[in-house]
């Protein structure tokens, strides 16, 4: 029997996606999945630049310029593009250092953008998919591995993304039964732009050569590799899918296995 790829599954030409962090990185990567799934994509982020560069070369894709921690310009992103079915929050940060040398402008950062920034999202999206009174939709946070354990020199970090479950947790339990779910997606330490400052940061704190430095990230895997953007985007296809409704709640670890 010949495998069947997601795409063959999912056809979400009847959908409009937000992807917030959608200039780059796995962002960027979802909203080119989903666009290919025959979505009509929204993609958001703080830097104008690499949004119109991957807008303008795909005619379902349209770009907003957005800082997720901001309030009134999330509501009024939102009033612009009207019901969006799924709502994928995906902006965030990452830093590190330990517990003893974290500095308050590192902890108030990594809430504001990571765990602020998704609620701001979930809010407005869920708003408006109660005053349009849907009966599908979908609220989908990029987590981490590190919201699901405590990792060595990211407490502000992982904090944030253990807060960003907890989100999600309560928001499935209210939401049970309405047709809208709540996921989170959980990936270790991805091959992304991100990931390349973590590697960056290994070396100029450690001496170590670049190869090195990927070996940390990548050993956090039982793997032994870092995860794909790809892999993330198929997990959150899977849950706009066919069968995926009772899919509600949940924290999914992509990372190979638990380490």
């Amino acid at each position: 029997m010949q495998a069947r790829n997601v795409e063959e599954d999912v056809d979400l030409s009847h959908r409009t996606v937000l992807v917030t962090g959608g200039g780059s990185g796995l962002g960027r990567e979802l909203a080119v999945e989903f666009a290919g799934a025959g979505a009509s994509v929204h993609i958001c982020g703080r830097r104008r630049e690499p949004l119109d560069t991957l807008a303008a070369g795909h005619d379902t894709i349209t770009a907003h310029q957005l800082d997720v921690t901001d309030e009134g310009a999330t509501e009024t992103m939102f009033d612009a593009i009207g019901p969006v079915e799924i709502v994928i929050a995906n902006a965030g940060i990452a830093g590190s250092a330990p517990l003893h040398r974290t500095t308050s402008e590192m902890w108030h950062q990594m809430m504001a953008v990571n765990l602020t920034g998704c609620f701001l999202t979930f809010r407005a999206g869920l708003q408006r998919l109660r005053a349009a009174k849907a009966e599908w939709g979908r609220l989908i946070a990029i987590s981490s591995t590190t919201g699901l354990s405590g990792h060595k020199y990211a407490s502000a970090y992982s904090a944030s993304k253990h807060g960003v479950n907890g989100l999600v947790r309560s928001a499935a339990a209210e939401l049970a039964g309405s047709g809208i779910t709540a996921n989170a997606l959980c990936p270790g330490y991805l091959d992304t732009e991100m990931t390349a400052r973590s590697i960056d940061n290994i070396i100029a704190k450690t001496g170590k050569s670049r190869q090195e430095a990927v070996d940390i990230l990548a050993g956090m895997s039982p793997l032994g590799r870092l995860i794909t953007p790809d892999e993330v985007c198929k997990a959150a296809l899977w849950l706009c899918g066919p069968g995926s409704d009772a899919v509600n709640g949940q924290t999914i670890a992509i990372n190979g296995g638990e380490r």
